[in-house]
């Protein structure tokens, strides 16, 4: 594989000095494209020691308008990385729409020296499986993903090592690691042939090249990002053009619609039964039991919290649910079990411009708790497949494949050890518009009623269809979704601590076992 990077490819100095103008001004040419065509474009270095990864970063930083450009370099994770899953700190650290991010040893770095060091092949494959989902989900998010794997022979490696060691200057650079990489060289070649072939895929392919000359590799690296932005924007362009003849095609040859609409989708919406249907909107819990209890499951959710603490046990909870479903009554009869160091609400409302510039679940990423602590979502990703399904927010490609994306999601937070709890809570349109109807008549409640409140009762059957499709596809065993019959709120905040203290109980004893 690595052959073809091993044949000694040079660029005069004459000629460096003649093409690189050129090449510069097209490449911030494309840079500009990039960010008016608001695409964030990923370039990932990975390679052999010594073969020019920092150098190219530097160079790339001068050519390019550094404005919009974020760099970022991986070292062992910190004890708050080491806290949340192994993606955060590189999903923390995207770059925005329009924005070149250039990322070194990210996330090919662990599963590369996890390998070496004595890894099983089998975690390298559940590792690479990982990354490439990832890269699939940025990539139909829009993204550019550049993958480049700087290369070196083992002589060259030396050669580079031993040069950078007897500069004064340079020597810095060369560590003992470096050195214990060098005598490694056979493994982590292995290592990087699996890494390559099972990862290089038509959307984020890798790209070889040879380190030697450094005026070769910064050209041919300039080349490949140029011509990446270049071939994105021709597809951009493409698309355009192609919905423009497709939608000129629909109305001129549209089809009458018929007088009923479909006549299958009238007859499925008429007889459909979902998962809400089966709730028994009529359970309420006496006024004297549910104070008695609450106090009761409260204390019983300190304790627990305590140990979570203790065992650096993380919980995150979801709260979904109709307007004035009552998300915020649950989470307030939560929160005073909870030390308030360790917990923090997320009010999710509509994305901000700078949540806008990136994939949709970056600004949940951002929020995950430390270990031992407690996130609780009023509103959450679901978003994708609920409001901006039901709204026309999102395309259909969109929320269907957020399905896969959030299970995948929630599948690295559960892996990692932490509880992950999503509640729907339901209520009846009855209901819904007798709290309406309350909220408008009390002033210091009046403002929680929007005209998108009312505005949202008018889709009530698209939202059933909606949650009812959540649930089948994002109910699992690992992060289930807990239906609240939320008609009385009593009955409905008994229900929700509960469950959040069987869970944690469940996982505390689990772990400590």
């Amino acid at each position: 594989m690595f052959e073809t990077a091993e044949v000694g490819r040079r660029i005069r100095k004459r000629d460096y000095k003649e093409m690189v103008p050129h090449l510069r001004e097209t490449l911030l040419q494309a840079q500009l494209r990039l960010r008016d065509a608001k695409v964030p474009l990923i370039v990932l270095f990975a390679g052999v020691d010594g073969a020019g990864k920092g150098e190219v970063t530097n160079l790339l930083n001068e050519w390019m308008d550094p404005r919009w450009v974020v760099t970022r370099a991986y070292e062992a994770p910190s004890e708050e990385e080491r806290d949340r899953p192994d993606h955060w700190r590189f999903w923390r650290d995207l770059p925005a729409a329009g924005q070149v991010g250039l990322f070194l040893s990210a996330w090919y770095s662990r599963p590369l020296l996890d390998r070496v060091y004595g890894g099983t092949i089998e975690r390298l494959d559940h590792q690479l499986d990982e990354i490439v989902t990832l890269e699939e989900m940025l990539t139909a998010d829009g993204a550019v993903v550049l993958k480049l794997w700087m290369h070196l022979s083992r002589d060259a490696q030396k050669r580079r090592l031993e040069q950078l060691a007897a500069d004064p200057d340079q020597a810095w650079r060369v560590t003992d690691r470096d050195w214990k990489h060098y005598e490694l060289y056979d493994e982590f070649i292995a290592a990087a042939e699996r890494i390559i072939t099972r990862t290089s895929t038509a959307d984020a392919p890798w790209h070889i090249i040879e380190g030697v000359d450094p005026r070769y590799r910064s050209v041919k690296v300039a080349t490949l990002l140029r011509e990446a932005i270049q071939r994105r924007i021709r597809q951009i362009e493409a698309e355009a053009a192609a919905a423009r003849v497709l939608a000129q095609g629909a109305v001129e040859h549209a089809a009458p619609a018929l007088p009923d609409g479909n006549p299958l989708e009238t007859l499925e919406r008429s007889t459909a039964r979902t998962v809400l249907d089966r709730l028994d909107m009529s359970l309420t819990v006496a006024r004297k039991h549910y104070k008695t209890e609450l106090k009761r499951q409260q204390a019983r959710l300190n304790l627990l919290h305590r140990r979570a603490r203790q065992q650096r046990l993380s919980t995150i909870l979801v709260f979904e649910g109709w307007d004035a479903g009552g998300k915020g009554g649950a989470i307030r009869r939560l929160l005073p079990a909870i030390d308030a160091r360790s917990v923090q609400v997320i009010p999710i409302a509509r994305p901000t411009d700078e949540e806008y510039a990136h994939h949709y679940l970056w600004r949940f990423w951002r929020h995950l708790p430390r270990a031992g602590r407690v996130t609780i979502f009023d509103r959450s990703w679901y978003g994708r497949v609920l409001v901006e399904r039901v709204e026309g927010f999102a395309t259909e490609d969109e929320w269907r494949r957020a399905y896969t994306e959030i299970n995948h999601f929630e599948s690295q937070l559960v892996a990692h050890g932490d509880v992950v709890l999503k509640f729907w809570l339901h209520i009846t349109p009855e209901e819904q518009l007798a709290r309406f109807e309350a909220r408008a008549a009390t002033p210091h409640k009046a403002w929680k009623l929007t005209d998108e409140d009312w505005r949202n009762r008018e889709r009530w059957d698209d939202y059933v269809a909606a949650v009812h499709d959540m649930v089948e596809r994002t109910s699992t065993r690992q992060a289930p979704w807990i239906l609240v019959e939320g008609n009385d709120k009593k009955h409905a905040r008994l229900k929700v601590i509960r469950s959040v203290c069987d869970a944690l109980e469940a996982a505390l004893d689990a772990r400590e076992g």
